[in-house]
């Protein structure tokens, strides 16, 4: 009797836990549903939004960890990524070669946006994440200023094709076809042979650390078991007439897929170094972490840079991926949406996991893709589903950090009645 309470309390606690991803794996099951899209149709179209969003998303852990919460301050990220992108553009690079200039570029001043960010969130404590969005607002307004009327103004640039006919100010798109699937058409592979080439890799990597580091855990164990069902899965899935039109239909971008896979391990790996260690003393104790000796403004600053890096990154991924870029507004949402992806994979301002990254930015982009047909199908109208998927990425934002702010003060009243 004892252990069947035990077990209905650990279902409990692991439901409350996780309320917010289960609601969203549901919500999703139902879209599916009643959406009527084609399963390998709707399976192509989270791919694509996957390997073009997920760097955006896993930007966002490290903060968190050293206890700066969302930093929606990756604006400033997106923005360094698209003056790269606009510079390759009137060089008139092309595949590869533009991307990897753009990047080269975009980064040291990435780097340079990231340490004003953090300098800034250093001086607002406690209040980092309205901080980040209002810079991230003001930033904005300074980036459009200056593609609007010192490009072609103070800035002599010989584009016509990107200039506005006055010759001062940028146009309001940008075409990237000659660079557009760059990444993505280097490699790519049907989903079945992707999934036992990515499952072995991982495997490969546990039994690395199974045999050699003897990290024999359950749990290290569960993923070995894991990944050789997804093998098997893979290999006799791969065979069957049943799923042809997934191998016809949704083809696997290796190369942003194996980025993003070595970021993933890359945030794993760096969580567990001394820097790493470091930040998460930080995140959960500013004022002991001090005490400790270490330097918690550098600490800050330094996670903040790296936040800055990848969404400079992410953001190149994302607008080759999608063929142009929108001069003064394609940075506008990267902070809120990807915000509301991890939250959406059951992250809070105060802890995030990289799987919480990735489950997130699936469940976040499947709802994109089928909630205006299920909107249409259910109340004849795909504006809803359209309204839906915005009031989603701005209600669970809302909902996360008044459950925050409501815990925080619930334990603050705990540890004062100890006091």
């Amino acid at each position: 009797m004892n252990s069947k309470s035990t077990v209905i309390e650990n279902i409990k606690k692991f439901a409350v836990a996780n309320i917010v991803p289960i609601v969203f794996i549901i919500v999703c099951f139902l879209g599916v549903i009643y959406s009527g899209s084609a399963p390998a149709i709707i399976l192509m179209d989270v791919i694509s939004r996957f390997d073009r969003n997920a760097f955006l998303v896993i930007s966002l852990i490290i903060p968190i960890l050293t206890g700066l919460g969302l930093n929606f301050g990756i604006v400033l990220g997106a923005m360094a990524g698209q003056i790269g992108l606009f510079v390759v553009a009137v060089a008139e690079m092309q595949g590869l070669t533009a991307i990897l200039v753009a990047t080269v570029i975009a980064i040291p001043l990435a780097i340079i946006l990231g340490w004003m960010t953090g300098e800034l969130l250093n001086r607002t404590r406690g209040q980092e994440m309205i901080t980040s969005m209002i810079l991230g607002f003001f930033a904005s307004g300074v980036y459009q200023f200056i593609f609007l009327f010192f490009i072609g103004g103070i800035i002599p640039v010989n584009a016509p094709s990107i200039m506005l006919s006055s010759g001062i100010g940028v146009r309001n798109t940008i075409d990237l076809t000659t660079m557009k699937y760059a990444l993505d058409n280097i490699w790519k592979l049907d989903p079945f042979t992707a999934m036992i080439l990515f499952a072995a890799a991982f495997l490969i990597l546990l039994f690395y650390k199974l045999l050699v580091k003897k990290e024999r855990s359950a749990k290290t164990f569960i993923n070995i078991g894991i990944c050789a069902a997804v093998i098997l899965f893979g290999l006799v899935a791969g065979q069957l007439k049943a799923f042809e039109q997934y191998k016809l239909l949704a083809q696997i971008p290796m190369v942003p897929f194996i980025l993003i896979a070595l970021l993933c391990v890359f945030v794993q790996s760096f969580i567990k170094t001394k820097l790493g260690q470091n930040m998460r003393a930080v995140g959960q104790d500013a004022k002991v972490a001090a005490v400790s000796g270490i330097d918690v403004n550098k600490t800050r600053i330094i996670a903040v840079c790296i936040s800055t890096i990848f969404a400079a990154v992410g953001q190149i991924i994302f607008l080759q991926n999608l063929g142009n870029m929108s001069t003064y507004n394609a940075h506008e949402n990267v902070g809120m949406f990807s915000a509301a992806a991890l939250l959406i994979g059951g992250a809070s301002v105060s802890k995030a996991t990289v799987g919480q990254a990735i489950m997130g930015t699936i469940l976040f982009h499947l709802l994109f893709n089928v909630s205006p047909m299920a909107g249409k199908n259910i109340f004849g109208s795909a504006e809803l589903g359209e309204y839906f998927r915005v009031f989603i990425a701005y209600g669970i934002i809302a909902v996360t950090l008044a459950l925050y702010a409501w815990k925080k003060a619930v334990q603050d009243k705990a540890d004062n009645k100890l006091r």
